[in-house]
């Protein structure tokens, strides 16, 4: 991916209006091209998006020995061969789902080695999970150096219960009882769309998983996985980022290739803030504001609930409703750092412990923010596109590890915004 320049311009206060598409998963995806280490035979991944994180993954699988190609949203992974079960330590510092490579190598190899996992910097992304779903199957886990090593002769099933239902834990854990020999019950199993998705991709392979979508899943191992061909659900991240934008500006936005089941919560807030929603049954939601929106409270949680992800979009949003709404964050201790450049809009959020309060409606006046991880990135450009003024956000290399086309979208929706 060539470079682009590291800050996007935005001359706020026009109402988003229009109808766009939305890219893959950006995490969907990055579990998929980690499971292509789990088969010799080739995997082909569609509708993948042209996002950093995406790049990096490629990156890791090919220091390990696979043989990697990207052309026009498809990937394609040959890991005929497994050169090394040691995962490089500067490639997992820069990418959160790197730590996914453990499960397909303990898998295959009966070994694996990987550091604990870098990405942004919004809280605990404890590991403990992933280790104690690797031990439950017979693993030995222990320390070398800044690398987690498991390894294990043979895999086998197990009852295996999970202290927090994390969603890259569920997905690690899946991946290693996929060829584990007899079953595997993952208890307490993250519930996510992307999850599940990883779930049918490994049965197209040839696994044998009953239960995704819930919270308790059943792998029955098998001796060894095939080749697929594979297409990466929409982003729902995504989505929710364009209709929170266009609840934030009082415009009328349509995605147009969501899944609307997994925009439930979203849907379910923006109705609470007096934003008009429409489901279509060929896939796609219509977010349509009905004039000033209304507070509201919301708790970041495990899927179903409300994701943490949309958290800081939220608020942003948020900022233009009348009255005092409330965001209380479950998953991330650190999540709320973008509050700070937000106030620098104008915008009046204070910050007790791990609940947000956001007081509205507020004029927001342009000046220079920085994101400083993804979604605060988004919450940013969410509160620019509302703001009076030009809004400089900086550090939109964030940006670009989530959001493959944010700008084009935007403008597709009446937006004034430019790289510069």
């Amino acid at each position: 991916m060539s470079q682009r320049p590291d800050r996007l311009l935005i001359r706020g206060g026009r109402p988003l209006r229009g109808a766009v598409a939305v890219s893959g998963s950006k995490n969907a995806a990055l579990y998929a091209l980690a499971a292509g280490l789990l088969t010799a035979e080739p995997v082909s991944v569609r509708n993948v998006p042209e996002i950093a994180d995406v790049d990096e993954m490629g990156e890791l699988l090919a220091a390990l020995g696979a043989r990697v190609r990207c052309t026009d949203g498809v990937v394609c992974i040959e890991a005929a061969e497994i050169a090394t079960t040691s995962a490089p330590v500067d490639l997992v510092l820069a990418l959160r789902a790197s730590f996914l490579v453990m499960g397909p190598l303990l898998a295959r190899a009966g070994e694996a080695a990987c550091a604990s996992p870098g990405g942004d910097v919004i809280g605990a992304r404890p590991i403990d999970v992933h280790l104690a779903g690797f031990r439950a199957l017979g693993a030995t886990v222990s320390r070398r150096g800044a690398d987690w090593v498991a390894s294990a002769p043979r895999l086998r099933g197990a009852r295996v219960f999970l202290d927090y239902p994390s969603v890259l834990g569920t997905v690690n854990v899946m991946f290693a009882a996929a060829l584990a020999e007899g079953t595997t019950t993952i208890i307490n199993a993250a519930a996510e769309p992307e999850v599940a998705m990883v779930a049918e991709m490994l049965g197209a392979m040839g696994a044998r998983i009953n239960g995704h979508g819930g919270n308790t899943l059943t792998v029955e191992g098998v001796p060894r996985l095939h080749g697929c061909d594979f297409t990466v659900i929409p982003d729902r991240l995504e989505a929710g980022t364009l209709l929170l934008a266009g609840a934030a500006t009082g415009g009328d936005v349509r995605v147009t290739n969501a899944v609307p089941g997994h925009l439930d919560s979203l849907c379910a807030k923006l109705g609470e803030m007096g934003v008009t929603i429409e489901r279509s049954e060929e896939g796609g939601v219509r977010a349509a504001s009905r004039g000033r929106l209304e507070p509201m409270q919301a708790q970041a949680v495990p899927y179903p609930g409300f994701p943490t992800d949309l958290h800081a979009p939220l608020a942003a949003a948020l900022t233009q409703a009348g009255g005092v709404s409330i965001i209380h964050e479950r998953v991330y201790d650190n999540r709320t750092l973008y509050v700070g450049e937000l106030r620098k809009l104008g915008a009046r959020i204070t910050v007790g412990g791990q609940s947000v309060i956001v007081e509205g409606a507020t004029p927001l006046v342009g000046a220079a923010v920085r994101a400083l991880d993804i979604r605060a990135g988004a919450a940013c450009v969410i509160a620019g596109l509302a703001a009076e003024g030009e809004t400089q956000v900086h550090g939109t290399s964030h940006l670009d590890r989530g959001y493959a086309h944010l700008e084009a979208q935007l403008r597709a929706l009446g937006a004034d915004v430019e790289r510069g």
